[in-house]
């Protein structure tokens, strides 16, 4: 190849990564909180020191729903952003569609195989290539508790459903509502499988990861359906329809005595200025003290235009840096995914999250709702028939385990 020619493809090069530089990345999610905003700020400005932009593309949903359904119209109109928020299953349905750029490279020079916990690798690769860079781990089964609510009326944080029932009573013998919830489909359906999980973690396995047919009408889902109906006379009346910080905010504010959320929520306690063990405190979901229901937040990098790769590969490198870890979920309430993380950086809830979900496969039960047990229809289906059952009291319990059941065979015959 002649200088002339070489010169003008290395010309070339030069202003294609440059202007993917200059343009910056565009990180699709759906963080809306002040707790969340201040965890991707943190990110969003160690990106800058690199001179790589983040434009902020947040679809406002908690549970990602929206994103989602944005993401997979821009897919289709070959508009994509450079980063999208795409956690669990979806990781592995995205990269067989060839949508995801491997980390591969990033992964090997920053030695992710030995700094992540295995489960959390796991998590990120697909066919034996790594397609997201992992942000934190959130505990779901959490049960907060406002202690000087506590304080006042001499109640202990619940390890029983019996004692959970008294402390309620209490509550709301004094004007209190007891249960902090909100109607939106996500919220519900994350306080349901909490309460599948208090059922046995094996069962929990056998409904939503095995799907076998017998779990659909075995006692146990009788009774977690059944719990969570019963758990509405503790709630507000009627249940209203509203973002998951604001259901935080009354547990703040004192309006309410328990809440039942992933530890996202103590993020949002922290930033609204209560402390960990003084204006809150974090338990389990009674019958759940075993295990850790968990979600992995991750960031995946969009097959979009290769002069991006090198900037979306220095995102992820960043993501994984140790002191990086430690500090964004320090805000934003979760664990790192790391083996060895600062233990003494960490307050007692997650202290407490890393200890469990450390300790090995038996105590990690992979969430429904946040899409770490089963992929994305199953998930919806699942979450559609619960909400519906939670809304109408005339639906029977029998009812919704054969619908359940239904969703559970048909997606299965079409996998």
């Amino acid at each position: 190849m002649g200088y002339f020619l070489r010169r003008l493809l290395a010309l070339a090069c030069l202003a294609a990564c440059g202007a993917g530089q200059a343009e910056g990345l565009q990180v699709l999610h759906w963080w809306k909180s002040a707790s969340e905003r201040k965890a991707v700020d943190l990110i969003a400005a160690k990106l800058n020191e690199e001179n790589i932009g983040w434009r902020d593309s947040m679809i406002p949903n908690g549970s990602g729903v929206g994103a989602g359904i944005v993401l997979r119209s821009r897919m289709l109109a070959k508009d994509a952003p450079e980063v999208a928020q795409v956690n669990g299953i979806v990781i592995r349905d995205w990269a067989r569609l060839d949508l995801l750029l491997d980390l591969d490279v990033v992964a090997a020079a920053g030695k992710w195989d030995k700094l992540l916990l295995p489960t959390v690798a796991a998590a990120i690769q697909s066919d034996g290539h790594v397609y997201a860079a992992p942000l934190g781990v959130h505990r779901i089964n959490t049960l907060f508790y406002n202690r000087k609510l506590f304080t006042q009326y001499k109640l202990a944080p619940p390890s029983t459903w019996a004692e959970f029932e008294h402390a309620a009573g209490v509550l709301q013998q004094a004007g209190v509502v007891p249960l902090a919830q909100s109607s939106e489909p996500w919220q519900v359906a994350t306080l349901f499988e909490t309460l599948v999980l208090a059922e046995g973690a094996d069962f929990y396995r056998a409904l939503f990861q095995r799907r076998d047919a017998g779990a659909y009408q075995d006692a146990r889902l009788t009774a977690a359906l059944g719990r969570l109906r019963h758990l509405k006379r503790w709630m507000n009346q009627p249940v209203p329809e509203r973002t998951w910080d604001d259901t935080t905010r009354q547990l703040a504010d004192g309006e309410a005595g328990m809440l039942v959320m992933g530890d996202w929520a103590k993020g949002e306690l922290n930033a609204r200025g209560l402390a960990t063990d003084e204006g809150f405190g974090c338990a389990y979901v009674p019958g759940t003290a075993a295990y850790h229901l968990y979600n992995i937040d991750t960031l995946s990098m969009l097959a979009t235009r290769e002069s991006h790769r090198s900037a979306q590969e220095r995102l992820a490198a960043i993501i994984m840096a140790p002191a990086i870890q430690n500090e964004y979920n320090q805000i934003k309430g979760s664990i790192p995914v790391l083996r060895n993380p600062q233990l003494a950086k960490m307050d007692s809830c997650a202290r407490a999250s890393f200890k469990l979900f450390s300790s090995g496969p038996q105590a990690q039960i992979p969430s429904l709702v946040h899409r770490m047990a089963t992929d994305e229809l199953v998930r919806d289906a699942m979450v559609a028939e619960v909400h519906r059952f939670f809304l109408d009291d005339n639906v029977k319990v029998a009812d919704t385990q054969r619908r359940l059941g239904t969703i559970a065979r048909t997606f299965s015959k079409t996998q």
